[in-house]
């Protein structure tokens, strides 16, 4: 199979989306610091480019967050040349390998919360290149976790409050509510 790889844009500048016709991990994985790819092999090497401040996975993409004085038109190719190799080679994106659970637990209205998320909100979030998390629900506040390209963007914000909060509103009456965490 030829790898190939394309780049999207994210909503944040830092950001930048590999895309990849290959699945490269189920679910996703968050490696926002140098210190915590040291169960990635694939995470590590990006880390090695003194440009690089953080790394992304889920599905056929890694989001790549970039140092503030580094020009994308620069670094661009040479991470793209970078990914597919990596991917040729079959670098693994983690040492072992867990699947995001799909149980939803807790209350009715958390269930619901859950399942609202995962099936509206993942999928868009993801297009942008990044990931949010279920966290909690407590007196009509939802807490979620935003990471990848998600995590620092300037729009990030407008998303929660307008996006995702407003949906959950429509659909879930309990919620008043919705904050991140942070990371």
């Amino acid at each position: 199979m030829t790898i190939t790889v394309y780049t999207e844009t994210t909503p944040n500048p830092a950001t930048m989306k590999f895309i990849v016709n290959k699945l490269l991990i189920n679910g996703s994985v968050d490696f926002a610091t140098k210190e915590s790819a040291e169960e990635s092999a694939f995470a590590k090497e990006l880390y090695k480019f003194n440009f690089v401040n953080g790394v992304f996975f889920a599905s056929n993409f890694v989001t790549v967050t970039k140092v503030e004085d580094a020009a994308w038109a620069d670094i661009e190719p040479i991470l793209k040349e970078f990914v597919k190799g990596a991917v040729e080679s079959e670098l693994p994106v983690q040492q072992t390998v867990t699947e995001e659970n799909l149980v939803f637990e807790g209350t009715e209205t958390e269930i619901q919360i859950q399942q609202i998320l995962n099936d509206y909100v993942r999928p868009a979030v993801e297009q942008d290149g990044g990931a949010i998390s279920y966290k909690s629900f407590n007196d009509g506040i939802v807490t979620v976790e935003l990471r990848g390209s998600c995590s620092g963007c300037p729009s990030s914000t407008i998303t929660l409050k307008s996006g995702i909060q407003s949906l959950l509103q429509r659909m879930v009456p309990e919620v008043k509510e919705v904050v991140s965490e942070a990371m």
